[in-house]
């Protein structure tokens, strides 16, 4: 009598049937009104983030969770964050959602994003394409951890939560450039969270410049140290570079004492820390290198 196999395509399906039934009280289906629902995760029980990205510009919005249950919360945006792309809403309070903690993410492993619809959960299957580390976005926010997932997501499920094969909640999703699917870690949203809530923004430094990548002339290259640089194509009125002297055709070269080619590294000197700091710009100007001094302060809310 032939042996008898177990089911394993019937198994997987139990497994994944399983992983998605635990990941539905996480899961936060997010209304406003004129738009189609967006997706987003419980993070705390009075607390859901999501994708500032694709977040309406309002203030207000009403939450169902994926649990099934037909209770709904007004939820009130009490923060919005470009930089590492996450807004917080606050809620009435639901139910404190149960620790998933996750593993180390890497490369081959399989994965579940989760969102919601009108008509319930969504699921998404995939694997981890690639993990790097910490990165920053090209609006100055610090990421932790670069997860890159091999999966196509719509703009009305990103902002759910991602778990690992066992469960445990990697962070939400977010479309990067060229609509890649990335994952904002765990630890990226819970640092970013607590400034939401108590201030309404993650404060990060300010020059107040405009640049543009340019080549520095070969003649100036010895001293300034370097090929490229970055042109001033406007200096913000009584912004710190105001102050410091900086004036519209300097090509900066260096930012506290490291070379600068591109928006997005004097970006990486500006979060949180910078706040209060003073720092060295040499810039290039009429053909000579100079140096100034600006203190760095919150970039302004306009």
């Amino acid at each position: 009598m032939p042996e008898i196999m177990p089911d394993a395509l019937g198994g997987l399906s139990e497994a994944l049937m399983e992983r998605a039934r635990r990941a539905r009280p996480l899961v936060a289906g997010i209304s406003v009104r004129g738009q189609a629902m967006r997706s987003g995760t419980l993070w705390r029980k009075d607390v859901v983030v999501a994708s500032e990205q694709s977040f309406p510009r309002t203030d207000e919005a009403e939450i169902v969770l994926a649990d099934g249950a037909a209770d709904s919360w007004s939820g009130r945006v009490a923060g919005r964050d470009p930089g590492t792309n996450v807004i917080a809403l606050r809620l009435d309070g639901t139910h404190e959602p149960a620790p998933f903690p996750a593993l180390e993410p890497q490369p081959g492993a399989f994965v579940l994003a989760f969102g919601a619809d009108s008509s319930g959960l969504l699921t998404r299957s995939g694997i981890i394409h690639s993990v790097g580390p910490a990165w920053h976005s090209r609006a100055g926010g610090h990421i932790d951890r670069r997860i890159t997932l091999d999966m196509t997501l719509t703009d009305r499920e990103e902002g759910g939560p991602v778990l690992d094969a066992g469960g445990g909640l990697l962070g939400i999703s977010t479309l990067g450039p060229r609509r890649r699917v990335l994952v904002i870690p765990s630890a990226t949203v819970d640092r970013v969270v607590e400034p939401l809530l108590s201030k309404g923004r993650v404060e990060r430094g300010w020059l107040g410049l405009a640049l543009q990548p340019v080549i520095v002339p070969e003649e100036l290259r010895a001293g300034a140290g370097q090929a490229y640089g970055l042109m001033v194509m406007r200096v913000a009125p009584e912004s710190p570079a105001a102050k410091a002297g900086v004036l519209f055709g300097d090509i900066l070269v260096t930012l506290d004492r490291e070379g600068v080619s591109r928006p997005s590294t004097v970006a990486q000197h500006l979060g949180p820390e910078s706040l209060g700091r003073s720092m060295e710009l040499r810039l290039i100007r009429a053909g000579t290198v100079v140096a100034l001094t600006a203190t760095i302060v919150a970039r302004p809310l306009d």
